[in-house]
């Protein structure tokens, strides 16, 4: 209730036309830094980075979309999930390179959300800081990647092929083209199986402590498998960019091996879940939130039956609990038996998994006919991430947390404050507000936002294949003066109109 009554009183009325880069802003300059306001007074200020709260509001009015809806909530946390992300912006004292860090106490970056940070960065309107982290873990020892990009699971390469799907930037992706093939040969190397299907340590997976595995078993997860999926094609996609047919090709068939090794090994009809099984093959006997990842990358073939998995997200019995999307199910009788503290896998809420899942879904929403889960399922699921992002009141990200009381159970820990583990403007650009990336030069929006449940939202600024564009919705006409419905904007230009909340497509000036 206090950050509702704080957010009325921030209240304003938009200026139509503050011009600001290439095309005239919708939304004021000054929208940010009222959040900011805030959340800079809220608690003391503790490991300075990069950008210290005092530069906070200057460098997001020049680097991030701006946003603005009628959901207080929803508005404040994608304003605070950009402040905190810039909290983890560092210079790597060995490289001198832009790193973004997982935890907030330690200098040097890890691997195992890479993927997250590049897909939630991707939409930053200037690409400088991720072009050196992905610097640093490629070519940052010596000219040759860091030992510690392979201490965790990750999907690098479809990262950077979805970054380009906004920002086009072909000569850097190309030029990168050897560096991530090198590193996905790498990992057929080290943890590739006979059978090519891949396997890893829970640990390993950033899911240390999980009901199906442990931190020294080596288990068939569909996690790294599916990761290597989607690096597959993702680098089908890049050497065709680069013109290199023979490799696009090579790429194209391991990625089609993949996806049939996982649906015959992973799939379990018992369950109607994919789920990992032991080093022999055989079943392990438990549903968990990895399950829902092979569709993150679109493995799963449409008409097979696979989304009949999805009953399981809104079951109070499967993983649907009061705080959010738990990493096991709930009828399994391990659940939440591993204890408190030491990075347990087995039931608690991770906003990790939670936008893996989120993510996903839209995907199964959008791309897989089926009667499964509905668009509001999507939507509740993103309210209830949204809600979750509160500590004594106030915005607030961590690691991991109860799902029932909604406590986060590494509590007042600096390493938890500020965890830079997850996505949340990338699940709203992509999903709420339904900005598909695409290769060509058509702009789809098809938004996730049930019908009849805002009356207005406005995503401002957003560089996307070197345009400015902006997507709003006002259900009346009376918020921004625009007319009644859906609207895009290119550069200025209204380019695709919906009087209702529907998929829409313009083409790019």
């Amino acid at each position: 209730m206090i950050r509702l009554i704080r957010l009325v009183i921030l209240g304003f009325a938009p200026s139509l036309l503050s011009a600001t880069g290439n095309a005239p802003a919708i939304l004021p300059p000054e929208l940010g830094a009222r959040h900011v306001a805030f959340f800079n007074a809220m608690e003391p200020e503790g490991v300075v980075n990069h950008v210290p709260n005092a530069a906070a509001a200057a460098w997001l009015e020049a680097h991030v979309p701006a946003f603005e809806c009628s959901d207080a909530g929803v508005e404040e946390t994608y304003w605070f999930r950009w402040w905190a992300l810039r909290k983890q912006l560092r210079k790597d004292p060995d490289s001198g390179r832009f790193v973004f860090g997982e935890f907030i106490t330690r200098a040097r970056p890890v691997s195992s959300a890479l993927g997250h940070h590049l897909m939630e960065g991707r939409w930053l309107r200037d690409q400088t800081f991720h072009d050196d982290y992905l610097r640093y873990w490629l070519r940052g020892k010596g000219g040759q990647p860091q030992d510690h990009l392979h201490r965790f699971s990750q999907w690098l390469q479809h990262a950077l092929w979805s970054r380009w799907l906004v920002t086009q930037d072909t000569a850097t992706l190309v030029g990168l083209l050897d560096d991530l093939l090198s590193d996905y040969r790498r990992w057929e190397t080290t943890q590739m199986r006979p059978d090519g299907l891949f396997w890893q340590y829970d640990v390993r997976d950033a899911m240390e402590e999980s009901i199906s595995g442990g931190r020294k078993v080596q288990n068939v997860r569909p996690t790294i498998s599916v990761y290597m999926y989607g690096n597959a094609t993702a680098l089908a996609a890049i050497a065709r960019l680069a013109g290199r047919a023979e490799l696009a090709a090579e790429f194209d068939a391991r990625a089609a091996h993949l996806r049939r090794l996982v649906q015959a090994t992973l799939w379990n009809p018992a369950l109607g879940f994919f789920s990992a099984v032991n080093d022999q093959l055989q079943p392990i006997a438990v549903r968990e939130q990895i399950g829902f990842i092979p569709w993150y990358f679109g493995l799963p073939e449409p008409g097979k039956g696979y989304e009949a998995a999805w009953k399981q997200l809104t079951d109070d019995a499967g993983f649907r609990a009061p705080w959010g999307i738990t990493t096991a199910e709930r009828r399994h009788p391990r659940f939440r038996s591993h204890g408190v503290g030491t990075c347990e896998w087995d039931g608690a809420v991770w906003p990790f998994a939670t936008a893996q899942t989120l993510t996903a879904l839209a995907n199964v929403l959008r791309d897989y006919p089926q009667e499964v889960v509905k668009q509001r399922d999507w939507f509740d699921a993103f309210l209830t991430y949204t809600r979750s992002h509160v500590y004594d009141g106030v915005p607030y990200i961590g690691e991991y947390q109860d799902e029932t009381t909604g406590q986060w159970l590494k509590g007042r820990d600096p390493r938890s404050y500020y965890y830079n583990h997850s996505t949340y403007a990338d699940l709203l650009i992509t999903g709420l507000v339904g900005l598909r990336p695409r290769t060509d030069s058509v702009v789809e929006v098809a938004p996730l936002l049930p019908p009849d449940t805002w009356a207005w939202f406005c995503l401002d600024r957003v560089r996307y294949h070197g345009r400015e564009l902006t997507i709003l919705w006002d259900s009346d006409g009376t918020r921004y003066g625009r007319g009644v419905g859906l609207r895009v904007f290119a550069d200025g230009k209204e380019i695709a109109h919906a009087e209702s909340l529907r998929r829409v497509t313009g083409q790019l000036p």
